[in-house]
């Protein structure tokens, strides 16, 4: 019984070693242009594009399935960056997906909150902090104003606001097109 319990030990202990280096050598990477597509798109989870994140909308533009104008957060910038990244022509955002709005947050009006918890379940970020039957609260910077939150609340305590913004959010204006009259000389 100790020879059978030394052999069993001995091939689990060379099957293991085997396994080991057959995972180090034979190692399968993830498709890099997934990776660099799901970078470009602005992570919301929202659903909006037909697929369940942005993850999934970025392998099935990847192999071909999905196109690149279905992220309505996205929007035009989103969809000009993935097609210089795939060497496409940039399209109009698909109309049947929503427009680009600009960025909101949920804010939760604790006062009415009943704590049913189906706001949280729906979020697909875990931003909706609270328990079951006590008051909830997004928290702001993990909210990517996907709105999936709204439908399932049974008391219509949430609601979408503009993110504030400050001076990290400033941009320069672009110039514009009507350009101001020249003084003449002598004036």
């Amino acid at each position: 019984m100790l020879t059978a319990m030394l052999a069993i030990g001995i091939l689990a202990a060379l099957f293991g070693l085997l396994l080991g280096y057959a995972a180090i050598r034979f190692k399968v990477e993830g498709d890099p242009i997934v990776d660099q597509i799901d970078a470009l798109l602005p992570q919301t989870q929202c659903g909006q594009c037909g697929f369940a994140g942005c993850r999934p909308y970025a392998r099935a533009i990847a192999a071909g399935e999905a196109d690149i104008n279905q992220c309505p957060p996205g929007g035009e910038t989103t969809i000009h960056a993935l097609a210089d990244l795939l060497g496409l022509d940039p399209k109009p955002l698909d109309a049947e997906r929503g427009e680009h709005a600009e960025k909101t947050v949920a804010v939760i009006d604790e006062q009415v909150c009943i704590g049913c918890t189906l706001c949280i379940q729906a979020c697909p970020v875990d931003a909706i902090l609270g328990a079951a039957k006590q008051m909830h609260t997004v928290i702001e910077s993990e909210c990517t104003g996907c709105e999936l939150c709204i439908a399932p609340c049974p008391v219509d305590c949430i609601s979408m606001v503009p993110v504030k913004k400050d001076i990290r959010d400033w941009k320069w204006p672009y110039p514009q097109s009507a350009q101001r009259p020249v003084a003449a000389s002598g004036e």
